[in-house]
């Protein structure tokens, strides 16, 4: 228990800290940037929250036996895989909580920054521009995470290949 309890905290903090950088960060980078830089972070923040949502959900669907395999047979990344495996929830905790909700937190914001240039250059609608904006963030975000999840769950054992070989050369040096 005391160990759960360390690990609630820890991922608290650690997305309190995460978010006031992301959010930092983007507000001083959007700030003064035009449209095309403000909808390319749009983009590259709901895209982000869509990839940690299928390496979130592949880590909770998968099972360790395929990559024990491929770890007897030296297949780089497998190893890193059953890491990943072996702490499913950890991952999954920091892949769809911290990432995908910091992530959704900052696009929702960048939405907003959007909406309201556009309300102000082109003189449209206010109320119009943001629904018309926030539909179309929550359908690419929602859309896309469904479609996720779907790719992660048919295709679990090979997205988690891939993550380990992108952990193993950082780990390996």
């Amino acid at each position: 228990m005391k160990g759960r309890k360390r690990w609630i905290i820890t991922i608290t903090c650690t997305s309190v800290a995460t978010s006031m950088v992301f959010t930092l960060v983007s507000s001083r980078a959007l700030g003064s940037a035009g449209y095309a830089a403000a909808v390319s972070a749009l983009v590259i923040f709901i895209s982000l929250g869509i990839v940690f949502d299928i390496i979130g959900v592949a880590v909770t669907s998968a099972s360790e036996a395929p990559f024990h395999s491929m770890a007897a047979h030296r297949e780089r990344g497998a190893a890193e895989a059953i890491r990943l495996v072996k702490n499913a929830g950890k991952v999954s905790s920091v892949c769809n909580d911290v990432v995908g909700d910091i992530a959704g937190i900052i696009s929702g914001t960048t939405a907003a920054l959007v909406a309201a240039r556009l309300s102000v250059s082109f003189a449209a609608g206010e109320v119009v521009t943001q629904l018309l904006i926030s539909g179309a963030v929550t359908g690419a975000t929602i859309g896309g995470k469904a479609a996720g999840k779907l790719l992660a769950i048919s295709r679990t054992n090979e997205i988690l290949l891939r993550i380990g070989k992108i952990i193993s050369v950082f780990s390996r040096g």
